[in-house]
């Protein structure tokens, strides 16, 4: 028998001021990867948000310096400065009350106080968790004509609250919050890179739901000429800028619908638009915060569409008595949406705050959208019966894309031996240990089941491109014997009725060449998962494998390289060596040895991990690219082109 281990009184450990947020970062900034990197961005730029939504900021500067630390700067009314009332130093004195909100966790003036009357930040975490995180952070309040600056190093005060003289009478901050801190590297150890899209996106995004604010963004690693790289977003508009932002290259149905009233304390906004396209692109947010699963607010959003645009169908006949009701499916196809409520106490689920949980907010909301669609549905009669015979289309097409489903559900991926992508499945049961390789083509798919290990890697040959799923409804896609295939060898089955529960494999690799054909059928597996499959995509499934572009032969051996500059470096290192230099140009030129080495053997590989940071860019970006828009495409194409035009492909 082991030894006992020791476990009594003194095992109890107390984590003392912000040692718990050093011990576990996931659960106050979800991970500590590129996101959890993000995301102390967000937490002080929502500070500065939580003083716009109390009417005392409108402006809002975010610098990335070359060194990689961060500055947040705004013109709110600063974090109180001076003696706290109740919580004292080790000493028994009074602590400042910036200190105590910068290093002690559930402190601040958004528990109910008069301070504000809706924020985002409501748990007294979001900064001092900042704090904590950071290498070193120092604070600056401008206040009553004053400057107060205070040190912080990995959560624990360096300095005492210095005054620091007056504000200069010509500085455009004269009140305000200054906030610079450096992520700390023994927390985020894959390093300090952020990335310069998703930060931008996400600001556009607050300068949207915050109407008048101007957020500032400059990012001084990526000089040019001098020059820092650098965006400014104000809205005038609002969310109805938001969702004509979102629709920029869709053919819409009508102008956008937008409410705004305040039921019981509780602020909603709606903006609506119809297009002619076949996806959803509805946002939900609670006091600025996108809550990426949803809740109370935006099933009374959906609610009140399908009620109403069903009351007004039957109202002019155009749903017979004898039709069923339009579905909530039917109703949402081709719908932009944007639901934001701001409100004193929002309840959500947790930290992260993913889900809004308030029920009075469901029947505020499905009663201030009813009652706008209603009225524009009574006033503009032809874009009402524009958007009613699309919702009838839409039914006509649901109910022929259940039949189709049902039928590939039906068969199993074993019985599927006529379609075109010949599954050659492994032998291992259990999911979380499968692998399925999606390839392009009989002569890639014929070494990749060669290669593979048969106990946990399957190979699915694609014969040909996919449809652009972008372009088409469901039961137009289900046509495709492609398709078919796909949703068959992963048993989840698609769109509305997609059940994670039934994934066969818990790794989908696409594994495509690396050419401009490659890429093609790369993006458009893509853009099929993202709209058909995208909770495959949230729960980290889907990969992207990387074969090699080059396989450099020596008397001493064989290396691959994976970049034209791997390759550079590769060849550089054997000058005055005879070098036989083979260029990939498909996968089905490797021999099945070669691509298990390479590509596909765990412990060799590199697979990229496809995630979504932020759905409404993604979504947006898919339908630019995918849609049948021209215009905006060629426009992207020739802005990014100086990116590629060194590539051999």
């Amino acid at each position: 028998m082991s030894e006992e281990v020791k476990y009594d009184a003194s095992q109890i450990q107390v984590l003392e001021g912000l040692e718990a947020v050093r011990r576990r970062p996931g659960m106050y900034i979800g991970s500590t990867d590129i996101r959890g990197l993000h995301h102390l961005v967000f937490e002080v730029v929502d500070n500065a948000i939580d003083e716009a939504l109390a009417g005392v900021c409108d402006h809002v500067e975010v610098t990335i310096h070359a060194d990689g630390s961060v500055t947040v700067v705004d013109n709110g009314r600063g974090i109180p400065i001076g003696p706290h009332p109740t919580q004292k130093d080790a000493k028994g004195k009074p602590m400042d009350a910036l200190e105590v909100v910068m290093t002690i966790l559930h402190a601040g003036g958004k528990f109910g106080g008069a301070g504000y009357k809706v924020a985002s930040g409501l748990h007294g975490v979001g900064v001092s968790a900042v704090n904590a995180l950071s290498e070193w952070m120092e604070t600056t309040v401008r206040r009553d004509g004053r400057q107060h600056r205070q040190r912080y190093e990995r959560g624990r005060p360096a300095t005492k609250v210095e005054d620091i003289g007056r504000i200069l009478k010509d500085d455009p901050f004269q009140h305000g919050t200054i906030q610079h801190f450096y992520p700390d590297g023994q927390v985020f150890k894959s390093g300090i890179d952020y990335k310069f899209e998703a930060l931008a996106q996400r600001f556009r995004e607050m300068a949207f739901l915050t109407r008048g604010l101007t957020i500032n963004f400059r990012d001084e690693r990526d000089m040019f000429e001098g020059h820092a790289r650098e965006m400014s977003f104000h809205f005038e508009g609002g969310i109805r800028s938001f969702v004509r932002y979102l629709n920029k290259n869709r053919e819409v149905l009508h102008a956008p619908i937008y409410v705004e009233k305040q039921v019981n304390g509780t602020n909603i906004e709606a903006a609506i638009q119809y297009t002619d396209g076949y996806a959803e692109s509805v946002y939900a947010f609670a006091n600025n915060i996108n809550t990426v699963d949803g809740g109370t607010h935006l099933t009374g959003f959906r609610s009140a569409l399908t009620r109403t645009l069903n009351d007004y169908a039957r109202k002019q006949g155009l749903l017979k008595e004898s039709d069923s009701n339009l579905t909530g499916e039917d109703v949402r196809e081709g719908l932009t949406g944007i639901i934001s409520v701001k409100l004193q106490d929002p309840q959500f689920e947790s930290q992260t705050k993913g889900k809004l949980g308030n029920a009075e907010v469901k029947g505020q909301v499905e009663s201030v959208v009813a009652e706008a669609m209603q009225q524009f549905l009574e006033e503009t009669p032809r874009e009402a019966k524009a958007m009613i015979l699309k919702c009838l289309t839409s039914s006509r097409a649901r109910e022929a894309a259940r039949q189709a489903r049902d039928l590939v559900i039906r068969k199993s991926a074993l019985e599927s031996l006529t379609l075109p992508g010949k599954l050659a499945d492994c032998s291992e049961r259990d999911p979380a240990k499968c692998e399925l390789y999606i390839v392009e083509g009989d002569s890639a798919g014929g070494s990749a089941k060669q290669g593979r290990d048969r106990h946990f890697q399957a190979v699915l040959p694609l014969r040909g491109k996919i449809m652009n799923t972008e372009r088409v409804r469901l039961d137009k896609m289900l046509s495709s014997d492609a398709i078919k295939s796909l949703i068959s060898a992963l048993g989840t089955n698609v769109g509305n009725q997609f059940d994670l529960s039934g994934l066969r494999y818990g790794r989908v690799i696409v594994m495509t060449d690396a050419d401009v054909d490659g890429s093609h059928i790369r993006t458009l597996l893509l853009t099929f998962f993202f709209r058909y499959m995208q909770p495959l995509i949230e729960d980290g499934h889907l990969f992207i494998a990387q074969p090699p572009l080059y396989r450099i032969e020596t008397k001493k051996g064989i290396q691959y390289a994976y970049t034209d500059g791997e390759k550079d470096k590769l060849v550089g290192k054997l000058d005055g060596q005879h070098v036989a230099l083979q260029r990939y140009k498909g996968l089905g030129e490797m021999n099945p040895e070669q691509l298990w080495e390479t590509t596909m053997n765990p412990e060799n590989r590199t697979l990229l991990q496809v995630t979504v940071e932020d759905a409404a860019a993604a979504d947006k970006t898919f339908d630019m690219l995918m849609g049948s828009a021209v215009p905006p495409r060629r426009r992207f194409i020739q802005t990014h082109a100086k990116e590629v035009r060194n590539l051999d492909i």
